[in-house]
């Protein structure tokens, strides 16, 4: 009975956040053709046939009708199971690992926010303004919740931008992206300097290993999507840098 009663808040935490992340795919498809994520109503990708509010359970729906469409039969996206699943996933272990508070709100928000990019800048190689807008509010938000450290936060969302800006200045916008700068920018204003240069190193990792692993295995070129890779090593860095940089610094010590 005691671990059920221990259950019952992650599981209200996992609905939640299946219920965003059908918003989210709403994002993921309707941002890079710049259709209007809120007054256009949901409907067949396939036919435009309206969908009813049974056809819109996150989760079960999808299950439920087989992956097709109710009127016309056509295939629905396995992503949207997948980013329904994925984003409740993300909020428990936020809340699993950081505990029930204001910062974990605010990281779970961070987290469907990188979620939806990550999945538009695999496909278009761009990550949209807005996405980055609302980052940027969670870190003025951030700055309010944690006001002994606004200069960690200041200083956090520029250490990293201002040198991939240099760079993109350097290069021509040929080395990254302006989406990849002010992804860095908002997000280090959100988690500080320390976690931010963590996060980048983590992100350029990432990117290197794994997609040096997709151009062996399947043949994919030079380019890559730098936004899914910054995207984890901000997401890792919010959960556990502060755990790992003191271990770090615990070496030096020694």
């Amino acid at each position: 009975m005691l671990l059920l009663l221990e259950l019952i808040p992650y599981v209200t935490i996992f609905l939640f956040g299946i219920t965003v992340g059908s918003f989210l795919n709403v994002c993921i498809y309707r941002l890079p053709e710049g259709e209007s994520i809120m007054k256009v109503p949901s409907h067949c990708m396939s036919c435009g046939a309206k969908l009813r509010w049974f056809d819109l359970i996150p989760l079960f729906s999808w299950l439920f009708l087989r992956g097709r469409c109710r009127q016309c039969k056509a295939v629905i996206s396995v992503q949207y199971p997948v980013v329904e699943a994925v984003n409740g996933i993300l909020w428990v272990a936020v809340f699993l690992v950081n505990g029930m508070n204001g910062v974990s709100v605010l990281y779970s928000l961070m987290a469907s926010a990188l979620l939806t990019l990550s999945v538009i800048d695999w496909r278009t190689f761009e990550i949209p303004f807005g996405i980055n807008v609302f980052l940027g509010v969670l870190g003025v938000v951030a700055v309010f919740l944690e006001k002994e450290e606004w200069r960690s936060h200041l200083i956090g969302a520029v250490c990293v931008s201002g040198v991939l800006f240099v760079l993109y200045l350097l290069s021509k916008g040929r080395a990254i992206g302006g989406g990849d700068i002010k992804l860095m920018a908002a997000c280090g204003l959100l988690l500080g300097w320390q976690k931010i240069l963590l996060a980048f190193l983590l992100g350029c990792i990432l990117g290197s290993v794994l997609h040096l692993l997709r151009m062996r295995v399947s043949g994919e070129g030079h380019v890559l999507a730098m936004g899914p890779y910054l995207a984890a090593g901000i997401f890792l860095a919010a959960l556990f840098g502060e755990r790992w940089i003191d271990w770090y610094l615990s070496l030096l010590v020694c």
